[in-house]
């Protein structure tokens, strides 16, 4: 029997494909098995659909190695719920299977960062973590989640919850078993050269791990990163954690499928360690 806190995949036949095998092979079909894995922290995945940014987002989880735990950072694109909602209980469906919600580490982290609320309808539509799980569990079935949706642009709040994140995984001594996951695309709907020319400032600003310049490059120059928020949330998080580099695995535009370069959206890869 399904629960009501059982979520179901709601952009499945849409953003990636509806079946197990086709999600399976369209993966595949973008990554290099030989790619050499390491251990990271974190990482900034794009959520568009597979067609435009699934190379970016499998190359990029290629490379590491999925941990038993992740938490799961995206923008709320809905306008649902409250500014903060976690997900604290129950699991998410998708044509892979299965995925549980770690009950213990999502309350750990809402006593920890008290900005987040227990809300479910900021999760029910919401695409942005959804298309994440199939990429993931397409390199490791066996993982538990906790869902966090952002909804503020509050800088001190933001890297508060990040700081809160941190210390609930370290308390919980999950420090070696946790990744961090945060779901983001890069500038949206401006022709080619103006999005790669602010994507590089947005963009240099995370691989210095710095979020107090990624809110201020945002701001200035209006970019319109829809997951500016998770990823200023992590980027705080993986600092508290001992985050010490980042690399930006690929980065490529809407064009790159289209061939239209008048108006693009920018997805980017990047591992911190």
């Amino acid at each position: 029997m399904v629960s009501s806190k059982t979520r179901q995949p709601v952009v499945a036949g849409r953003f990636y494909p509806r079946s197990a095998q086709e999600i399976r092979d369209l993966i595949s079909g973008f990554i290099d098995i030989r790619e050499r894995k390491t251990d990271a922290i974190a990482c900034m995945l794009p959520h568009a659909g597979y067609i435009y940014s699934g190379r970016v987002a499998a190359q990029t989880v290629s490379k590491i190695n999925v941990k038993e735990k992740v938490i799961l950072l995206g923008p709320n694109h809905t306008g649902r719920g409250p500014d903060f909602s976690i997900m604290p209980e129950g699991a998410w469906l998708t044509p892979l299977g299965r995925v549980d919600i770690d009950t213990s580490l999502a309350r750990a982290i809402m006593e920890a960062a008290g900005e987040l609320e227990d809300d479910l309808s900021a999760h029910s539509e919401e695409h942005s973590l959804e298309v994440e799980l199939p990429v993931l569990q397409y390199f490791k079935q066996d993982f538990e989640i906790v869902p966090i949706a952002f909804m503020s642009d509050d800088l001190a709040a933001l890297k508060k919850v990040g700081e809160g994140i941190a210390g609930a995984i370290k308390k919980s001594g999950l420090r070696e078993r946790v990744l961090l996951v945060a779901s983001s695309d890069m500038t949206h709907y401006e022709p080619q050269a103006e999005a790669v020319k602010k994507d590089k400032l947005a963009l240099e600003a995370i691989l210095g791990l710095d979020p107090d310049r990624l809110a201020r490059e945002v701001r200035l120059y209006n970019i319109s990163m829809c997951g500016v928020a998770p990823v200023i949330a992590m980027l705080s998080a993986a600092e508290h954690l001992g985050a010490k580099e980042a690399e930006l695995v690929k980065y490529q535009t809407s064009a790159d499928v289209t061939g239209d370069k008048s108006s693009v959206v920018g997805y980017a890869g990047v591992i911190i360690k």
